[in-house]
């Protein structure tokens, strides 16, 4: 098992009992060579630890293995008040070994362990009903899980990835903070799964993403990716105003571009920090030294608390402008959840002069 494998995190894992006769949960077993134990009912017991604190700790590394009864397949809960990109979001599982400072499931208390949803089948139908309509989608797994941490075990990307080599009109993104990408190395993935990772300055990726690969080992994962004919796709989400955040961020793209081929590239994404005003509290007693909170901070449209507008300009017209020095014109920059003025303000245009931010990244995503 490698040392940078987040999997090594879990001590245990829960099955539903309604799973345990199911192939894909047994592999699943074999595979993590854990003790296991059977629960009853949809959902796992909570942790009897006293405070929210302990209860994380422990979910980190216990595993559920479930079935899952809602819909798969659901537009990317965006809001109306800002630009959303039109994604889709596929729902494998919920909650991932690393443990970043930030991370918005940390308001999900009534349910901190990582999850898994081992009804493929199920998955796999309600995909191909979706898909049958014909129309272009671009479609990722890491809204509410880490797309590739447990990769090792779950070995989903050898599902996924085939099933949408299949399917022209559909494009898989596979977003990570990992760098377990040795599964993908074989498979028949069309053109039409692009790899994608989240990265931020060295300061932060340290201090306050936790457990997750190192800029070095995720750059080298992608550049592995693109050898093997992967598009990859990069998020600079949440950029956080810290102490040398200029250069820590033009240090970690300098990096990217030194390791991955830009022609490679097919989209990067901006978006400053911002989290529901019941983060600051939780994340706090969690990480109690963390210094990301205490900013001023105005309630966006969204409910969600950000860096006032003249602040996240600054961040974006920097990050924006390092970029431009090395993205090709075929890759797509683009903000997550801003406004028309932020645009015109960093990039000088608004998405709708160019037929919308969805038809942007249709075009990253269908290349001609």
């Amino acid at each position: 098992m490698s040392w940078a494998d987040p999997s090594r995190y879990l001590e245990r894992i829960l099955v539903e009992e309604s799973c345990l006769a199911g192939d894909y949960c047994r592999a699943i077993l074999r595979r993590a060579a854990l003790p296991w134990t059977v629960f009853p009912g949809e959902e796992p017991p909570l942790h009897p630890e006293e405070d929210a604190a302990g209860a994380w700790q422990a979910a980190k590394t216990t595993l559920a293995l479930r079935h899952y009864k809602g819909r798969f397949f659901k537009p990317c809960p965006g809001t109306k008040e800002y630009l959303c990109c039109g994604y889709q979001v596929l729902a494998t599982g919920f909650n991932c070994p690393m443990d970043c400072v930030y991370c918005i499931l940390q308001t999900y208390l009534n349910q901190p362990w990582i999850s898994v949803f081992v009804n493929i089948s199920d998955l796999l139908a309600e995909l191909s009903v979706v898909l049958a309509g014909g129309q272009p989608m671009r479609v990722g797994s890491g809204e509410f899980t880490d797309s590739l941490a447990l990769d090792r075990i779950t070995r989903l990307s050898g599902i996924l990835v085939p099933f949408f080599a299949c399917h022209d009109q559909a494009v898989l993104e596979l977003k990570t903070k990992s760098a377990m990408v040795d599964n993908l190395a074989d498979l028949e993935h069309n053109g039409h799964t692009i790899i994608a990772w989240s990265l931020n300055s060295p300061e932060i990726m340290r201090r306050h993403e936790l457990r997750a690969a190192t800029l070095a080992e995720r750059l080298a994962a992608a550049r592995k990716c693109a050898d093997w004919g992967y598009r990859l796709a990069f998020h600079f989400d949440p950029l956080i105003i810290h102490s040398g955040w200029q250069e820590g961020y033009r240090h970690t793209i300098q990096a990217l571009f030194k390791a991955v081929p830009a022609a490679a590239i097919a989209w990067i994404s901006l978006g400053a920090l911002r989290f529901p005003p019941s983060l600051k509290e939780i994340a706090l007693t969690r990480f109690p030294q963390t210094p990301i909170y205490r900013h001023e901070f105005i309630d966006g449209l969204d409910g969600k608390r950000r860096y006032f507008r003249p602040r996240r300009v600054e961040l974006y017209q920097f990050v924006y402008q390092e970029l431009q020095k090395f993205v090709t014109p075929d890759t797509c920059v683009y903000f997550c959840m801003e406004n028309d003025e932020i645009w015109r303000q960093v990039m000088g245009f608004s998405p709708e002069e160019r037929g919308g931010l969805a038809a942007m990244l249709d075009r990253a995503a269908w290349p001609v």
